[in-house]
């Protein structure tokens, strides 16, 4: 897995930013995912920037406006800027919308990261990573998540504060109210918590309330709290849940507990204290399903699978 997060993305534009010419006019990034590289790239080149389709209607934003007419004779050169090019059929449609004022502007294209092959499809780009990837503004909307674990507690929703972690009554209603934090875009394998298998209702209750899809939940199935205390094997409990299965991707948010599971799955963890990829230990096997080792056996899994698909 080859996982980036805003950390990386500001690295990277920084370590490559002489690969930019210093002579554009004017920054657009693609919605939804250009906008950050695109602002990061405006503000250490100090350009105005924008996106695609304030573009067209003629708006850029500047310093201390939320939003100006700019005159189109000020700002001959343009750089259009994505987060990422992996199929390419993205950054297709982004230059067939722009195509009709080629005449009028100098457009060109920048991805900050590419796959292999496909350096060609922009002017610029600054970094090749391969596939399967991950980026932290997306993965969580990501369409792969029906192959991961999550945790709920400080990944969907906030930690309980002290005062609320009785094991009773204000327990109780801190699950039925907790505010949500970070909620996928799509479905969840399983939803893998350390809270008690008495309180599976009121855990239901709160995820149908915030409209979030899984396939399983897993609690722990102990009398109370001094005995999860005594226990205290969350990690285990987690990394149970997330061998069962071939889930590639485990989300949680306490760091220590992050560091347990990989280390006893083999398999990365992403932990949502500081949003760094857990990966110090690794299988073999996780590494030839992920192309790490023999990435030659991967694609020619994936071309065998997408056969079977189109003949059901």
């Amino acid at each position: 897995m080859n996982y980036r997060n805003i950390k990386d993305l500001n690295n990277v534009i920084l370590q490559r930013l002489s690969i930019i010419p210093r002579d554009f006019d004017l920054i657009v990034g693609v919605p939804r995912s250009g906008m950050l590289p695109a602002n990061l790239l405006a503000l250490y080149l100090n350009k105005p920037y924008t996106d695609i389709h304030s573009f067209l209607n003629g708006h850029i934003y500047k310093s201390g406006a939320r939003s100006q007419f700019f005159d189109s004779g000020e700002h001959k050169k343009v750089l259009v800027v994505d987060d990422s090019i992996a199929s390419g059929s993205a950054m297709i449609e982004v230059k067939e919308s722009l195509k009709h004022l080629e005449d009028k502007f100098d457009i060109k294209y920048c991805a900050i990261y590419v796959i292999p092959g496909k350096e060609k499809m922009v002017d610029y780009y600054f970094e090749n990573v391969p596939l399967p990837r991950y980026f932290q503004w997306n993965i969580l909307n990501h369409t792969t998540l029906e192959k991961a674990c999550f945790d709920i507690d400080g990944v969907l929703c906030a930690d309980p504060l002290p005062e609320q972690n009785d094991d009773g009554e204000k327990y109780i209603d801190f699950i039925l109210n907790a505010p949500p934090l970070f909620i996928p875009g799509s479905k969840i394998g399983t939803i893998v918590t350390s809270r008690l298998e008495k309180y599976r209702k009121e855990t239901e209750t709160w995820l149908a309330a915030n409209n979030i899809k899984y396939n399983d939940l897993v609690m722990l199935d102990l009398p109370n709290m001094e005995a999860r205390q005594r226990a205290n094997n969350h990690g285990d409990h987690k990394a149970k849940a997330y061998m069962a299965k071939p889930y590639v991707l485990f989300i949680e948010s306490e760091l220590n507990q992050a560091i347990e599971i990989n280390r006893l799955s083999k398999k990365p963890v992403l932990c949502t204290a500081n949003f760094e990829m857990i990966f110090e230990s690794e299988s073999f096997m996780y590494n030839l399903k992920s192309g790490k080792h023999l990435p030659f056996l991967r694609k020619y899994g994936l071309k065998i699978r997408d056969k079977i698909r189109k003949l059901k």
